[in-house]
């Protein structure tokens, strides 16, 4: 697959952005996938090579959020196996059709998500480790947003990060636990969804790679921003993504 050394110079600043953005409040897809597509790549392979920079951005997110201890293993362990089957499965039907009908389904979606958001105070609950409750429905819950959303971001991708984070917080998480189990889906999501791309050679491994370092470089300064800003900077955050990402379907739409 051909590709210029000059695209970098596009999609790397962007990476970079995105990487930040996705370890907040998750939704740096709708940076990082723009960014390929704006620098001429064709949609597949725009996608396959966004899933390789995406992971190591992503990984090292997860490692962070691990160690501070904020994934519960059990929930986290059932979300990436939900996450591995559906993000497979996606990737193989992106293959095959295109998204035309999930954007306009989108369009309904994201003004619902964006109203729960900004009326939501459970969204904003630090983490006491005293107030929350895991239970079957809340296992049997995480199994299927890792399943759908899986399914999606495998599929397309935008945006899959902050689904993953509302509705995770949704079943009763605070945002610390909520973002770590979210990581622990996203990365599982982004490696399914590679490994199927890369089967098909949708992936260009030198850019994707390049791209990846500076991925990895958002991600810590954005891990390091969500833990001192904690979840004062989520509600903001992720209102802004979920704007963009409005705004996207429709100019895809439209154009």
């Amino acid at each position: 697959m051909d590709w210029q050394l000059s695209q970098l110079f596009i999609i790397c600043p962007l990476i970079f952005i995105g990487g930040l953005v996705d370890a907040i409040g998750g939704g740096g897809g709708l940076i990082t996938l723009p960014a390929y597509l704006i620098a001429g790549l064709p949609v597949h392979v725009s996608i396959g090579t966004n899933k390789l920079s995406s992971s190591m951005g992503t990984a090292l997110t997860f490692t962070k959020y691990f160690i501070n201890g904020y994934m519960p293993v059990k929930l986290s362990i059932i979300g990436i196996a939900g996450a591995f089957i559906g993000s497979s499965l996606g990737a193989k039907t992106a293959l095959l059709i295109g998204d035309h009908a999930f954007k306009i389904l989108m369009l309904f979606m994201i003004p619902v998500i964006a109203f729960y958001v900004f009326k939501s105070q459970d969204l904003l609950r630090e983490s006491t480790g005293s107030d929350e409750i895991i239970n079957f429905r809340t296992y049997i819950f995480c199994a299927l947003v890792a399943l759908g959303t899986g399914f999606y971001d495998g599929f397309y991708g935008p945006g899959a990060g902050t689904f993953m984070l509302l509705l995770m917080a949704a079943a009763g998480l605070s945002v610390q636990k909520a973002n770590g189990v979210a990581k622990a889906i996203n990365l599982t999501t982004n490696i399914a969804a590679l490994v199927v791309y890369f089967m098909n050679n949708k992936v260009i491994l030198p850019l994707g790679l390049t791209a990846g370092f500076f991925s990895i470089a958002g991600n810590y300064i954005g891990a390091k921003f969500f833990e001192r800003g904690g979840s004062k900077a989520v509600r903001p955050v992720i209102l802004i993504v979920l704007a963009l990402f409005f705004v996207r379907i429709i100019y895809d739409l439209i154009f």
